[in-house]
């Protein structure tokens, strides 16, 4: 059975020295936190934040190719783990019908925010929350007086985030 999920939390997981993106089951408290690579985390939280660019990046180009061409992104779809390796699939309905496309996790989210399509994974991927942690306490947001961040900026934000805030998970 797949459950709507909502992009909670973002951070730098100590252990791995990698990126964490936890998705939150809508109306409820059940969590799956995916790993991701620094690109995929920045693209994400500059969405979140409304960040812009001069510049289009990846995810902002496969927007407008989605928009462009005449298609709908209708949803994300986390649909399995594998050794580790998470796989998910867009849902795009075009001109000629709908297309599923096997994509990273990662880039689904961020073209998902991009293009406010919903987000769903397997019940059977998550995780309960413990009652006394808050699933909503450590929501990010990046101070953006200007609507502006440097690569920099952004990248120490992402590394000040702790993974304690979002309980114990393993990949």
């Amino acid at each position: 059975m797949m459950v709507e999920v909502t992009v909670a939390r973002l951070g730098l997981d100590s252990a791995t020295n990698s990126y964490v993106v936890i998705l939150r089951e809508k109306g409820g408290r059940r969590v799956l936190p995916i790993w991701i690579g620094q690109p995929e985390a920045e693209s994400i939280v500059m969405q979140m934040n409304q960040v812009k660019r001069e510049r289009p990046i990846t995810h902002d180009l496969c927007k407008s190719l989605i928009i462009g061409l005449g298609g709908t992104l209708r949803r994300v779809s986390i649909t399995r783990v594998q050794k580790s390796t998470y796989y998910a699939e867009m849902q795009i309905d075009g001109p000629t019908g709908v297309v599923e496309v096997d994509a990273r996790p990662s880039d689904s989210i961020a073209i998902a925010l991009r293009l406010d399509a919903p987000i769903f994974a397997p019940a059977a991927l998550l995780t309960a929350v413990d009652n006394d942690q808050d699933a909503d306490e450590g929501d990010f947001s990046v101070d953006t007086a200007d609507s502006e961040l440097t690569a920099e900026q952004l990248k120490a934000y992402l590394e000040n985030l702790r993974p304690e805030d979002f309980g114990k998970f393993s990949p």
